[in-house]
């Protein structure tokens, strides 16, 4: 019985994360430490694990969805999320001093969030259209989500600034997040230790649940309210942040 205990861990995880990519991106908040639980609190194999789980999310978000992304968003904003990519995969090599790290990332995503809400009580509509703005958004997305798969929180102010309905955030979302875990993969397996035979076995048993979270994520997004999904979207950012800086 002790053996499948693993697998609970992993199949709670992937349905949330596969909500997130449908539903409500935030609620997989908890989803890379119950990752880490089933691998036994090892980072580094759990984030290996978790990338064909993020996949399998990100394609049946990217088939269901496809027709709402805002495509002229995210092409300025890949170059960015490349360039924060090289320092984080630098830093990853040394797991101790990626974890020193989430705490200073969670503060900036803290700074960001405090920014948006800024921008929308003082009506400054010409922010998140500033090449600061876009050029700070994509670095940290692809610093943070190669140290922590982090990028959600990052992710989720950058498309609420651009005042898009929820589809339009979920179809760009989902093809964003397809596009930066694929370019993840030859990161994780060139360092080792990360994508094992351990863990795509695990994953063979877990990910499919991912898609049991899709569909609950569709039926959740036709029925939540837009004004809702924004401000929960931002305090699921806040949460994620908060986390980076306490775990």
């Amino acid at each position: 019985m002790e053996e499948w205990i693993p697998y609970c861990w992993g199949w709670a995880s992937a349905l949330l994360m596969g909500f997130s990519k449908t539903g409500l991106p935030g609620v997989s908040i908890p989803a890379i430490l119950l990752m880490t639980e089933a691998f036994g609190h090892d980072a580094k194999l759990a984030m290996g694990a978790m990338l064909p789980v993020l996949l399998v999310g990100d394609v049946f978000a990217v088939c269901w969805y496809r027709h709402h992304a805002q495509w002229d968003r995210l092409w300025k904003l890949l170059p960015c999320v490349a360039l924060g990519m090289v320092p984080g995969w630098i830093l990853l090599n040394s797991l101790e001093e990626g974890n020193r790290l989430r705490p200073i990332l969670g503060v900036l995503i803290l700074v960001l969030l405090a920014v948006e809400i800024g921008r929308r009580w003082f009506d400054a509509q010409h922010v998140p259209r500033q090449w600061w703005f876009v050029l700070l958004i994509g670095s940290l997305a692809g610093f943070s989500t190669i140290l922590a798969h982090a990028a959600f929180p990052v992710m989720a102010i950058y498309l609420i600034s651009q005042e898009m309905n929820k589809h339009e955030f979920i179809g760009t979302a989902a093809w964003f997040f397809l596009i930066l875990n694929l370019a993840k993969v030859p990161v994780y397996w060139q360092m080792g230790g990360m994508i094992t035979v351990e863990t795509l076995r695990f994953d063979l048993f877990v990910a499919p649940v991912g898609l049991v979270g899709g569909l609950l994520g569709v039926a959740f997004l036709t029925r939540i309210p837009q004004r809702l999904f924004n401000s929960l979207a931002l305090i699921l950012a806040g949460v994620a942040a908060v986390r980076l800086i306490l775990v």
